[in-house]
């Protein structure tokens, strides 16, 4: 009778396997990278805001890829574009842009990400939309803080809103409603 079972057994671990391989080689195939997180950063101290977009690899990353995310410019213009080597160890990809003027609550803002091969081929495009739950008018005109251990800006001595009734603002674009951003 044990004879009868074991045949049977190495048959069962045989389809687990293969069903195993096929799963793997299917997620090989698909996507390489899924958007997990999206957002605006504002960072009041330092009176910016920036893109954050974090991928997810969806199989394993190849050595020398790299992300190249274009970024709609909140100020007019062109797109800014920045690259970004991605490190096969790591879980997750970050890609955080320069500090940016003239971000609008509630407007849509295009972002492509393209995923490049060591050879420059492109692996994989990402289209999305990123929106502000805040307008950048929130910020202070100059960062609060300045140096590595934070020393109060001098600049802003009398003004603890940050707000400088003084400083001339380069324009920003008009949003839907014709209303000038700050």
């Amino acid at each position: 009778m044990a004879e009868k079972r074991f045949p049977r057994a190495v048959a069962m671990l045989t389809l687990v396997a293969l069903l195993g391989i096929a799963a793997c080689r299917e997620a090989e195939d698909g996507e390489p990278f899924e958007i997990i997180g999206k957002l605006f950063v504002f960072n009041y101290r330092v009176a910016t805001a920036t893109y954050l977009v974090r991928l997810a690899p969806l199989r394993t990353m190849e050595e020398g890829e790299t992300a190249v995310a274009s970024f709609e410019d909140p100020a007019g213009g062109e797109d800014i574009v920045v690259r970004q080597k991605i490190w096969p160890k790591l879980q997750k990809v970050t890609i955080e842009s320069p500090p940016l003027r003239c971000v609008v609550k509630d407007r849509p803002y295009k972002v492509s990400i393209r995923i490049e091969a060591a050879d420059g081929s492109v692996r994989q495009t990402i289209e999305t939309t990123m929106t502000s739950s805040e307008d950048q008018s929130i910020l202070p005109d100059k960062p609060l803080v300045v140096g590595p251990v934070y020393t109060p800006n001098p600049e802003l001595a009398g003004h603890p809103g940050g707000k400088l009734p003084e400083l001339e603002k380069l324009p920003c674009p008009s949003d839907s409603d014709g209303k000038q951003i700050d």
